[in-house]
């Protein structure tokens, strides 16, 4: 029992060393960060600062954006609507173009056909009264022309 005694003597001396050691390193762990303690609070008070002036630029420039964003749109409706009005009206001017252009085609037809029958007409049918006074004459000369005497409207009947 004595040995068991000694054994567990010995054990609670060596828990004293280490709890006076424990104590002496959390004494100096203390002091260092005692020490260290108004660097940490500048710092902590330095970076709340620097949050909080980020948070505002933040803010600000959200809401510089959303009055660029809000003039933006406003400036595109604006080049909309007059982007169809301009659309607009080079569709009823092309319609208007298209409507002259149909006109003037209609007139140019008929003005042809005006010359057709005013001076084509008159001008095949004086064409057509000298060959038949031509063919009088040819046969009131006598006989027929002989083939190598045939004239151009005679060969396509040939």
């Amino acid at each position: 029992m004595t040995i068991f005694v000694v054994v567990a003597a010995v054990a609670l001396v060596i828990q004293a060393g280490m709890l006076v050691g424990m104590y002496i390193s959390f004494k100096q762990m203390r002091e260092k960060l005692t020490a260290m303690q108004p660097g940490i609070e500048n710092l902590v008070k330095n970076s709340t600062l620097a949050v909080e002036q980020s948070r505002k630029q933040i803010l600000e420039v959200t809401t510089r954006a959303n009055e660029v964003l809000d003039i933006s749109k406003r400036q595109l409706l604006v080049v909309e609507g007059v982007l169809n009005d301009a659309s607009g009206r080079a569709r009823v001017q092309l319609e208007r173009a298209e409507l002259i252009l149909d006109d003037t085609l209609g007139r140019v037809h008929e003005t042809v056909a005006l010359v057709h029958r005013g001076v084509l007409k008159p001008l095949r049918e004086i064409n057509a009264l000298s060959a038949g006074i031509r063919g009088f004459f040819e046969f009131l000369k006598g006989g027929r022309p002989s083939v190598a005497q045939v004239t151009q409207d005679e060969e396509m009947f040939i």
